[in-house]
């Protein structure tokens, strides 16, 4: 009978990195050789379209990551299914000392996350999580009675009193990349073998730019040029560090490091409360009366408002899975105030299409627009889509970009008024909250 290898299963995630991985760090280092795995799900795939970018980025990153292992004489693991199902079939092939893994915090992962902890005892193996994705976890920044944070500015305030440090580690896994186990035999599944679909797409460059980040604060609300980082995509797959962005966000730019606050305050507030995810935090908004015009929502979805930076955003959103943070507030305000619109259909619009899609930055950024989640915006507090323009976009460089058409007579006239849209947002809002 053969004689199984004794191994630490190191489950990549998102953390699509070797370079700074804790938990990849702590699995190198328990002295047993460690097989990288990565696993496309089924309970998740099963509900992206077959041509999801995402998907490809996934695909692109695991492959790289594959090779670089190969050369370290190692390898990944890929497996498609479900994840139960795989590691009671790798706890056949291979006697399982422990699994390892960074934690992931969004309702769906937790669950699955508790299988798989059940299972590891069932075959009698440790199971390992580690803190990669964000700097805190959830529950560390709390209130006297440990109850969340409600409102982002004494989170912040805490956030940043108890930023020692330590927190900002960096984990050096290359120093242990020969505890690996040898190239794992089989090849690597193909994007046809997962049913999806290649492109040639052009994703943003995972490099951190320093000099844009020393004035992120100046040009970050101006959607013509590259003001932001576009870095969401790889904090969201983690093929950037959170450790590293937090260390250069000192140095270089407060306000960016806000927004790295904000992210984790969100996902803070889903761990704290879930039900968010499926309503508004805010109880007493599930009583407003939505219009909910199918018509309205696919000429907003389409960009075809006769509101030409509303436009301009959800054409490039979907163009490119990105749309600028001061435009994505517009179109947000638009959909909900302007049309009477439910917050949750364009939450999962901007879910299916944005690259750097993150369950607690959506909710709880659609939450915020809409006046019903925590620290939101009063609900009277409307964006005018033209004032905006007038501020942010003053010479249309970056409506023309996307709205060729605009100030032709081909160009949409506007599905409603900007004023008879205030008056009617604000009565339905004042009705449902009396």
């Amino acid at each position: 009978m053969q004689v199984k290898q004794r191994v630490n299963i190191f489950w990549f995630r998102r953390d699509l990195r070797i370079n700074d991985n804790k938990g990849l760090y702590f699995a190198l280092k328990a002295g047993v050789p460690v097989l990288p795995l990565f696993i496309f799900d089924n309970n998740i795939l099963a509900g992206l379209d077959k041509s999801d970018r995402r998907v490809d980025f996934i695909y692109n990153r695991v492959r790289n990551l594959d090779e670089q292992l190969r050369k370290q004489g190692g390898g990944i693991l890929v497996k498609k299914g479900d994840p139960v199902e795989i590691f009671r079939n790798l706890s056949e092939d291979y006697r399982v000392a422990g699994i390892y893994t960074n934690s992931d915090y969004e309702p769906y992962s937790i669950e699955r996350d508790s299988k798989i902890k059940h299972l590891a005892i069932e075959i009698n193996a440790d199971f390992k999580e580690y803190n990669d994705h964000l700097i805190f976890v959830p529950g560390e920044i709390a209130k006297t009675d440990g109850k969340a944070y409600e409102v982002f500015t004494p989170f912040s305030k805490n956030w940043l009193s108890k930023l020692h440090p330590d927190k900002l580690e960096e984990y050096r896994t290359e120093s242990y990349l020969d505890n690996l186990t040898k190239n794992p035999s089989e090849s690597l599944i193909t994007m046809e073998e997962l049913g999806f679909t290649s492109s040639d797409f052009q994703f943003p460059s995972s490099e951190i730019p320093h000099a844009l980040i020393q004035n992120y604060d100046k040009t970050r609300n101006y959607p013509a040029i590259e003001g932001t980082t576009r870095l969401g995509v790889h904090l969201r797959f983690g093929t950037v560090s959170v450790r590293e962005c937090v260390k250069i966000a000192l140095q270089l730019n407060k306000v960016w490091l806000n927004e790295l606050i904000w992210r984790e305050f969100f996902i803070h507030i889903m761990a704290f409360y879930p039900y968010v995810c499926d309503g508004p935090f805010k109880k007493q908004y599930t009583k407003i009366q939505w219009l909910n015009d199918e018509t309205d929502f696919k000429k907003w979805c389409n960009g075809d408002t006769g509101y030409p930076l509303v436009d301009a955003g959800m054409r490039q959103l979907h163009a490119e899975g990105f749309i600028h943070n001061r435009v994505r507030m517009v179109c947000g305000s638009f959909l909900v105030k302007h049309l009477l619109i439910d917050w949750r259909w364009g939450e999962a619009w901007f879910a299916k299409h944005l690259l750097d899609f993150e369950l607690g930055s959506n909710n709880g950024n659609w939450q915020w627009v809409a006046g019903c989640g925590c620290d939101s915006a009063p609900y009277f507090r409307i964006f005018n889509p033209e004032l905006q323009q007038q501020k942010f976009d003053p010479r249309f460089e970056y409506i023309k970009m996307w709205v060729p058409e605009y100030g032709t007579i081909t160009y949409t006239k506007p599905i409603i008024k900007n004023d008879i849209a205030r008056l009617r947002c604000i009565k339905a809002y004042k009705e449902a909250l009396a």
